[in-house]
């Protein structure tokens, strides 16, 4: 089954009885870069009572209710990045609490509503596994993969330079037996794939 991420981050806002419910959706690549979103909200509002947030990334998923009662917050806005088929997707709400209580119903429909609310009508684009591919070829052939990379529109990672040329492309996952077979055909069998170390 397909996951998707999103386009671009999307926002809404929603106040229920006195409190300010505001979401985000922000497409990240991974818990690393979803906790520095969740820093920059921090600083955006520090006067917020409270930064409700769900993660999904793969094997690097998580959620915090923030203060909020215990399965109030950032369960409810897990499952509806689940509901949606998210991944590589972090969903924050920002509360400003309005003095009056919601109770613990009242919570997670007001953090389902905010989260749903800014996902409606959200671009998403169908997440591709990625993987890494080192080819290890002499200097001559070098322009010539060099070239090819940037055709396919791969991304180059990262190059090394010894004896040998080694240039590690980050590719979607369904296309690295086929560009093993390019690379060996652009090299007329001079490069080599080791292993990442």
């Amino acid at each position: 089954m397909p996951t998707f991420t999103l386009a671009h981050p999307v926002t809404a806002a929603l106040d229920v009885r006195k409190s300010r419910f505001i979401a985000h959706a922000i497409p990240v690549a991974d818990r690393e870069a979803a906790m520095a979103e969740i820093r920059r909200l921090r600083d955006e509002h520090p006067t917020a009572t409270h930064v409700c947030w769900a993660l999904l990334a793969g094997g690097q998923s998580g959620m915090s209710d923030d203060g909020e009662p215990s399965g109030t917050a950032g369960r409810p806005i897990l499952e509806v990045l689940r509901h949606h088929d998210l991944d590589g997707v972090l969903a924050a709400v920002v509360r400003y609490y309005g003095g009056v209580k919601l109770g613990a119903g009242g919570l997670v429909r007001a953090y389902t509503d905010a989260i749903a609310s800014a996902l409606q009508g959200a671009e998403r684009v169908e997440r591709i596994a990625q993987a890494r591919l080192t080819v290890e070829l002499g200097y001559p052939d070098e322009t010539r993969v060099r070239h090819w990379i940037d055709q396919e529109q791969f991304t180059l990672v990262e190059s090394q330079y010894t004896m040998t040329v080694r240039l590690t492309i980050q590719l979607p996952a369904t296309a690295v037996d086929a560009a093993r077979t390019t690379l060996t055909d652009l090299t007329q069998g001079r490069s080599g794939f080791p292993e990442p170390v």
